[in-house]
């Protein structure tokens, strides 16, 4: 009787325990591979299980062994991207999984919080410049999506929900408008197929996109969530979206990633380019894919209301944001001080920094050239009796405020006081004076939470706001 029962609870938990074959959601139908490398797949089947993979471009077949966990993955080789469509099976020798209608072509990362997530539709009153235009003429199957439906938990997680789509009207409209953008350009210039993946929550901290080992190891202050209890906002919580949103699509085998991110980080931006440059770090560690390139959109200017916000200047995050730039090899920021809004924070302007970080990516990663992708940026001032003068670095065709007077100036003295100024392009160079200061110590260029850049290269890329002193800090 003993040894009967015994037997029936044998049987009973291994059917219990038997693992189907599973693969995570990031895989499936109408997906976008990485050309000309070798990609990984992973996935679960019982335990000592040998799982197969047949790619129909290639008569190659792939097969590994579950280890004990039941967790198995292989790296599959992938042809030169085209606009040929192929096929994927796996199997464990009882279950088939088939998917269909893969192309192979070029895959980015696209991370970030509310200007990211912000769908070609545009949020409740608030479009997207040119965005119903563009959504009309959005049907092309060579560019492919997927959208990391928003999770906040507290432990790792294995599964994202979310499926690969063609890119049509019925599907862009709900996409990121960035996103689009970007791998729009990409798909027109490169004239081969696009794959976008979106993991974005508006309003995210950064250190909700980081994962608790490097949280714990690298800001000890940081409070982590141990509990349910403990998690007040589900995008603002350390670690959360990580788990939720990255760890389960980790080494998705990508080009590179695009972010748009750092609103909800403004008013403790002295933290930021710490936490920003560990969390590209950390994101390159776990892909296992080298220094990918990261490229990124600063912060476009908008009227933080101090009675929500409190004192803060969002001047700090973009000087944070292009103090990173300096320091993150193989990165890249764009600057949107032309396309900020005083009163809302998403600039319909999408387009325009969409296709920013695709021309940085066409010109970096992918060697085109011929064109202008980077804004120029301050390199030094020197003081000739009443006046600074100003050089720029990356203004080979020099400067221009395209024949407007330039408003947004400011130069103090040893009081550390001030006052508008008087500004005037020489060539590739600026000089800045006015009549209250006579001997100038420092100046700031558009340094304010809200102001519409006015300096420009030649070929259109504003200048990212600045300033000459250190004198205060930012909190």
């Amino acid at each position: 009787m003993k040894k009967t029962i015994f037997l029936l609870a044998a049987i009973l938990f291994t059917v219990l325990t038997k693992a189907e074959l599973k693969l995570p959601a990031i895989f499936g139908n109408n997906m976008m591979l990485q050309q000309n490398t070798e990609v990984q797949i992973w996935g679960w089947a019982d335990k000592g299980k040998k799982v197969e993979i047949a790619p129909s471009w290639t008569a190659l077949r792939y097969s590994t062994k579950a280890d004990n966990s039941g967790k198995w993955s292989l790296l599959i080789a992938t042809p030169t991207a085209s606009n040929e469509t192929y096929t994927l099976s796996v199997s464990d020798g009882k279950d088939v999984i088939k998917y269909e209608n893969i192309l192979v072509g070029e895959v980015w990362l696209c991370l970030g919080q509310s200007n990211m997530e912000m769908p070609m539709k545009g949020f409740k009153n608030q479009p997207i410049e040119g965005g119903n235009k563009a959504i009309f003429k959005s049907k092309n199957k060579n560019i492919r999506f997927i959208t990391v439906k928003r999770t906040s938990e507290l432990e790792p997680q294995n599964d994202i929900i979310g499926e690969w789509k063609e890119a049509s009207p019925e599907t862009v409209k709900d996409f990121s408008a960035t996103g689009y953008y970007f791998g729009r350009l990409l798909n027109e210039m490169l004239d081969i197929p696009v794959g976008l993946i979106l993991s974005s929550w508006g309003g995210s901290w950064i250190e909700s996109w980081m994962s608790r080992d490097i949280l714990g190891n690298e800001f000890k202050d940081v409070k982590l969530p141990n509990s349910i209890e403990d998690v007040k906002e589900k995008n603002r919580t350390p670690t959360m979206l990580y788990n939720g949103m990255i760890h389960p699509i980790k080494g998705y085998t990508i080009q590179g990633a695009i972010m748009y991110q750092g609103e909800s980080n403004y008013d403790r931006a002295a933290r930021y380019p710490a936490l920003f440059q560990t969390f590209v770090n950390e994101t390159r560690r776990i892909w296992q894919q080298g220094e990918f390139p990261f490229y990124y959109c600063q912060i476009a200017p908008y009227n933080n209301p101090p009675e929500k916000h409190g004192d803060f200047n969002a001047a700090f995050l973009r000087e944070a944001q292009y103090k990173s730039a300096q320091v993150i090899p193989n990165s890249g920021m764009v600057v949107l001080m032309d396309i900020g809004e005083e009163r809302c924070i998403h600039p319909r302007k999408k387009e325009v920094g969409g296709e920013r970080l695709a021309m940085m990516a066409l010109a970096k990663t992918y060697g085109m050239t011929g064109f202008a992708y980077e804004s120029p940026t301050f390199k030094e001032m020197v003081i000739e009796e009443s006046k600074a003068i100003l050089s720029f670095d990356n203004a080979p065709m020099w400067l221009t405020s395209f024949g407007k007077e330039l408003k947004n100036f400011e130069i103090a003295g040893e009081d550390k006081v001030f006052y508008p100024a008087k500004a005037e392009i020489k060539r590739s160079k600026v000089e800045v004076s006015s009549d209250k200061v006579s001997k100038p110590v420092a100046v700031r260029y558009a340094f304010k939470d809200f102001v519409m850049g006015d300096l420009f290269s030649t070929e259109g890329l504003p200048l990212s706001s600045f300033r000459t002193d250190n004198w205060d800090e930012a909190k």
